[in-house]
């Protein structure tokens, strides 16, 4: 395996990780996301038996020890699985997430106190960086969940949702709800709830032009558009099984 290195927004690069083995024939991306800035924001650590890769990713970016800021949408291994191990090689870096994933496990298990964020909450990385905390719960899976939105190039750090299967380009124009309904079909992967549109639709209001998909392609075009047709996808999905 590798580590693919791209710019999918002004400073902003996607580390891309293709594992033929899972979901085959297509296989399956595993991305990270690393917000450049003053204080460089990493979004995901990948799994822990992955961090050599992404390490050497990141350390053709920046020195892996100046990294801040240690971010994820929900606490699993592809997320977080080698959050310790970047505490230990960046030693001014903090985990930061909800107050939910917070008190119920990074408090545990991160080797260092997490920082708690409170929905709508903006770490300032510098250099005209500026990322929102945005608490998702069970959306697209865990109480935890939450995601990030970089709001000087409109970029959403959209965690699993939109997720696909296959190794597409790092960054597509192209449609990502209908792989993303497909891959839905196939893992099963959310936890299917009623207020799962109207949360999806929340994160339209910001109108990101870039999304950031953690399994597949980054997408660039009209994201409130991608989103309000994926939150109409699921809220069709829920009709469905509650008519069944």
């Amino acid at each position: 395996m590798e580590t693919n290195v791209n710019e999918i927004a002004d400073g902003i690069y996607r580390l891309s990780t293709f594992v033929e083995e899972i979901a085959p024939p297509a296989g399956f991306t595993f991305n990270q996301f690393l917000v450049l800035g003053d204080e460089p924001l990493l979004f995901h650590t990948g799994l822990r038996r992955m961090f050599p890769l992404v390490r050497s990713a990141i350390s053709r970016l920046i020195p892996a020890e100046r990294l801040r800021w240690i971010t994820f949408g929900h606490y699993e291994a592809d997320e977080c699985g080698a959050m310790n191990e970047w505490l230990a090689v960046a030693p001014q870096s903090e985990v930061a997430h909800g107050e939910t994933g917070c008190l119920v496990t990074l408090n545990d298990v991160a080797d260092r106190a997490p920082h708690i964020l409170q929905n709508g909450e903006v770490i300032d990385l510098g250099k005209g960086k500026r990322v929102r905390y945005l608490d998702t719960p069970h959306i697209p899976h865990g109480w935890e969940a939450g995601i990030f939105y970089e709001e000087a190039t409109g970029t959403l750090l959209c965690g699993d949702l939109f997720t696909q299967v296959g190794n597409g380009p790092a960054l597509t124009e192209s449609d990502i709800v209908e792989p993303a309904i497909v891959a839905e079909d196939m893992f099963q992967y959310s936890s299917l709830n009623p207020g799962m549109g109207a949360t999806i639709r929340r994160l339209a209001e910001f109108s990101p032009r870039t999304l950031a998909l953690m399994h597949g392609p980054s997408f660039s075009g009209d994201g409130a558009a991608a989103l309000h047709a994926l939150a109409d996808s699921y809220d069709h999905r829920i009709s469905s099984y509650a008519v069944g």
